[in-house]
């Protein structure tokens, strides 16, 4: 493994907890299109750039009315009303990200997360001027689990990506980093530790508290 030389972080369900939001948001959305979706079954989309959640539930449900477009756009609306409300780091993750520029390693956010809501996430956890830049997989041909962001990223970083350390929270997202060849850490939600595919990752964590402790030092 090459010596890591920077670190890219996503956003969703890592830095920010937006995971129940974005549940919210789509069973809502979703909801007023006759799609009967609940929380639990939002699980299976965690990860995915939002027209591919918005293809996938139109694939099983199809609805007839507004285009994948407008459905995206209209749970984008909802989160960023949510976001300004509710916005709340998850644990250790802004510790994490001051261990990492303290250790002299470029951040930057390599996200799923549409454009219109990075920018206000970051601005929410006080992260806007603690990261390098952004990255969203909105702007590549596909997204995660296909490697363009993460690749784009250690491009704008001038990195080979074997010298960037990516940190996921999603299996969605580690494949996409690994895909990369990319060194991985993965911080799986509670209701997912136990999933053997994690192994994938160099370094598991329960939480960003370990970091610094488990991945750095």
């Amino acid at each position: 493994m090459h010596a890591v030389r920077a670190v890219l972080f996503d956003l969703d369900g890592l830095l920010i907890d937006s995971e129940p939001l974005w549940r919210r948001a789509e069973v809502e959305v979703f909801g007023g299109l006759g799609v009967p979706l609940t929380e639990a079954d939002c699980a299976q989309t965690t990860g995915l750039r939002l027209d591919d959640v918005v293809a996938f539930w139109r694939a099983r449900h199809p609805w007839r009315g507004p285009s994948d477009a407008a459905v995206a756009e209209a749970i984008v609306d909802a989160m960023l009303a949510r976001i300004a409300r509710e916005a709340e780091p998850m644990p250790g993750a802004l510790a994490a990200v001051d261990a990492a520029r303290a250790a002299g390693l470029p951040v930057a956010v390599a996200t799923s997360s549409p454009r219109r809501l990075v920018p206000p996430c970051l601005d929410a956890l006080g992260l806007t001027h603690r990261v390098a830049f952004w990255r969203s997989a909105q702007d590549e041909a596909l997204g995660k689990p296909h490697p363009a962001v993460y690749l784009s990223a250690a491009a704008q970083l001038g990195l080979p990506a074997t010298a960037c350390l990516a940190v996921e929270d999603s299996l969605t997202g580690l494949v996409a980093a690994k895909a990369a060849r990319m060194p991985t850490a993965a911080v799986p939600a509670p209701e997912h530790r136990a999933d053997p595919r994690f192994s994938l990752a160099d370094w598991r964590l329960e939480s960003l508290h370990e970091f610094r402790s488990r991945v750095l030092d």
